[in-house]
């Protein structure tokens, strides 16, 4: 395994993360302050959804003709701009004109936000040898693991820099800091990471196979569940009924990524070395409809509603990550390596595309029936990502790569 790109492309995804943790806190208190209603609050956040779906679509072709480097650069450049254009943001315009214009930064963000995410799990299969047994789970499990850990960081360090240097100069930090690790990017990576060997086609945008197919939809379903919560319900119910602090709320978020995002890390020592197949994915989404259901039912038992919505969610976190990171492999397990870029740029415009519905409905069914009508979206979106789950394939497309090697063997 090259270690050297992959540490470059880790620490850039690393800290674009931090960043678009930061940014979305910012964005979600900072409005929420200025008494945004949770429907506009969720509408801040659609077109950074929607272009994320377009861009993971057009992404991996891009990335398949040009090379990893181009869009990961790419990437880390549009969020540098998407974060100067909302400091631009002046309080005393209408609120129209303000939701359009952080729509638009957030638009940008999102094209930024998939770019970076889908080249940098592509460079993993690029990097990773094709017969290092046991490799590549490990490795996406640890990249997606710390992405996620450090997302939520960046919640944590969103309400930190809104609290100490404000909205502008949060916003100015955070730029001049990925300013510098575009360039290093830009320097240090090689042209050719990724490319393929044949230029890809329209066509091949979406010439999928039957299990891609299948894990794409049950992807959809299953970030469509997180985000119905996610996005407003949770933050706006802790804030607003509960009566959080700016500075409970982001903790409250940043501990639920950080935990979710090392569980996602230690996915493989949670499965005991087995690489999963897809019989695994349906199990854990079973489970997560059950974890999801409890919730809302706990609160219609009469129980403390501080207790059942934190650790309600904390085990929902659990078992979410386990579910996302079986996800995250069986993608590259399904793909040939020269069209991986195509098909993980696919797969995360699923991924997208569950966002930014899940994004919408937690805004809509927030302000018509509470955080018990997220958390009953939730539950449906749950058991539609199971049900899928259940047609995916029962054994390994490349079985050889199944094998999962503890840390020490293997000489990794």
């Amino acid at each position: 395994m090259n270690l050297r790109n992959y540490i470059i492309v880790t620490g850039a995804y690393w800290g674009f993360t931090l960043t678009d943790g930061a940014l979305r806190m910012l964005v979600l208190l900072h409005f929420f302050n200025l008494g945004y209603s949770p429907v506009t609050l969720a509408f801040l956040f659609l077109l950074y959804e929607f272009f994320g779906i377009v861009t993971n679509l057009l992404g991996g072709w891009i990335a398949s003709r040009m090379g990893l480097r181009v869009t990961l650069v790419g990437g880390l450049a549009l969020q540098v701009a998407a974060l100067g254009l909302l400091s631009l943001l002046d309080p005393q315009w209408p609120e129209r004109f303000s939701v359009a214009w952080v729509m638009l930064s957030q638009a940008l963000s999102g094209i930024a936000k998939d770019l970076t995410k889908m080249s940098s799990k592509s460079a993993i299969k690029v990097l990773v040898p094709a017969d290092a047994k046991g490799t590549l789970f490990r490795w996406v499990a640890v990249l997606t693991g710390s992405k996620n850990a450090l997302k939520g960081a960046g919640f944590f360090l969103g309400a930190f820099l809104l609290a100490t240097a404000g909205f502008k100069g949060a916003l100015w930090l955070m730029a001049g800091a990925l300013a510098a690790v575009w360039l290093g990017s830009w320097i240090s990576l090689p042209r050719e990471l990724g490319k393929a060997k044949g230029k890809a086609g329209w066509r091949d945008l979406f010439a999928k196979s039957r299990a891609i197919n299948v894990l794409c939809t049950a992807r959809f379903f299953l970030f469509g569940a997180r985000d119905i919560w996610f996005v407003v319900g949770v933050p706006v119910f802790l804030r607003g009924v509960l009566g959080w602090s700016f500075w409970q709320v982001g903790t409250f978020m940043a501990c639920w990524v950080i935990g979710y995002g090392l569980i996602q890390g230690a996915a493989p020592a949670i499965l005991r070395g087995r690489a999963p197949a897809g019989g695994t994915a349906a199990a854990i989404a079973f489970a997560l409809t059950a974890v999801s259901a409890a919730i809302p039912l706990g609160l219609a038992a009469g129980w403390p509603a501080g207790g059942v919505v934190v650790g309600g969610l904390a085990l929902f976190g659990a078992v979410f990550a386990l579910n996302s990171a079986v996800h995250s492999y069986l993608i590259l397990d399904y793909t040939d390596g020269d069209k991986v870029a195509l098909n993980v740029g696919f797969y995360y415009m699923a991924n997208a595309g569950g966002r930014l519905v899940g994004c919408l409905l937690s805004g809509v069914l927030y302000q018509a029936a509470g955080l018990t009508g997220c958390l009953w979206g939730t539950v449906v979106f749950a058991a539609l990502a199971a049900l899928v789950a259940l047609s995916l394939p029962r054994t390994a497309e490349h079985p050889e790569r199944l094998t999962v090697a503890t840390p020490t063997a293997d000489g990794d």
